[in-house]
């Protein structure tokens, strides 16, 4: 069968069901990781039958391949074999403080890389390639609300490799449809304690009376894990190709507003303590951002309360 004539049966698959992926395949790297849980719920819902990466040595199950994204060979063999009519590139380093620094450029740009040049070379190319980059790219950005016109501007190695992975990956937007995720924070049931809202839900969890935390006065825009899952599967639908969209929910909360709201949720407070090996020089102090773009090119969004996510976080 043709690409042309599966492309037909699939779209009218998803017209006969009113679900999007009817029909059709989507491959999530890095599915074992924290957000790939939550989006291939999201794809599965929608129709998509899901395969996924992991890291070679983890447990595998039904349409999980063990892959090393820095293995051309192997990730080609991989995307041969799954043939995916959409993509979402999650895997990857995704703590900023990740003391392998060679490891966060190597995973980030080179098995990025390696990635797209496997799409670009199959006889069956995908409809929608996402890739998840980040808002940390925009570092310390002097405006209050942070749009994708500003410069990027990152300030520590992680930033700096997603960065030049976007950069890295305008080398294919001729041969494949390429949309970019800025993914400002996010958290959710699932997320690893080394991760600053996790960490402190967990204090609270286990009733603990002192918690230890670096800078108090950095701000974020954090959203729920389910509200970013949604987005990427709506932006895989939409293929909005070329373009780079933050996402994120535009309401900063403070590092004390959140230590305040897990009192009210836990029934107590606790006492914070700075301590200055976890504060780093270079930390951005503030990350706001707008989803104008988000919103025009997907729709209406309506992100989560945080204190919904975190008293979720806290009860589960």
């Amino acid at each position: 069968m043709t690409r042309l004539a599966t492309d037909d049966v699939s779209a009218l698959a998803a017209r006969a069901t009113g679900r999007e992926g009817e029909g059709r395949r989507a491959l999530i790297t890095g599915l074992r990781g924290f957000t790939g849980h939550y989006l291939a719920s999201e794809l599965t819902a929608a129709g998509y039958r899901v395969f996924g990466t992991a890291m070679p040595g983890d447990a595998l199950g039904p349409d999980m391949f063990a892959v090393d994204l820095c293995d051309r060979e192997a990730l080609a063999a991989m995307v041969a074999e799954v043939q995916p009519d959409v993509v979402a590139h999650l895997a990857g380093i995704a703590f900023v403080g990740h003391a392998n620094v060679e490891a966060i450029y190597r995973v980030n740009v080179v098995g990025t890389r390696n990635l797209l040049e496997a799409l670009a070379a199959s006889d069956h190319r995908p409809s929608s390639v996402l890739l998840a980059s980040s808002a940390n790219i925009y570092g310390n950005a002097n405006v209050p609300v942070i749009d994708e016109s500003v410069p990027p501007a990152p300030a520590n190695d992680y930033a700096v490799s997603k960065l030049a992975m976007e950069y890295m990956a305008r080398l294919w937007m001729d041969k494949l449809p390429i949309t970019i995720a800025r993914p400002f924070n996010y958290t959710g049931v699932g997320q690893a304690e080394n991760f600053l809202l996790p960490k402190i839900v967990n204090h609270f969890r286990r009733n603990e009376k002192r918690i230890e935390l670096g800078n108090l006065a950095i701000a974020r825009d954090f959203s729920d894990v389910r509200m970013v899952a949604h987005c990427y599967r709506r932006l895989l639908a939409a293929a909005p190709a070329g373009e780079a969209f933050n996402v994120c929910s535009s309401v900063p909360h403070s590092l004390s507003s959140v230590i305040e709201t897990m009192g009210e949720i836990a029934g107590y407070q606790i006492d914070v303590q700075v301590n200055p090996a976890f504060v780093r020089a270079n930390d951005v102090l503030q990350l706001t951002g707008s989803n104008r773009k988000l919103a025009a090119a997907i729709g209406e969004l309506a992100p989560t309360p945080l204190h919904e996510t975190l008293d979720w976080m806290y009860r589960a």
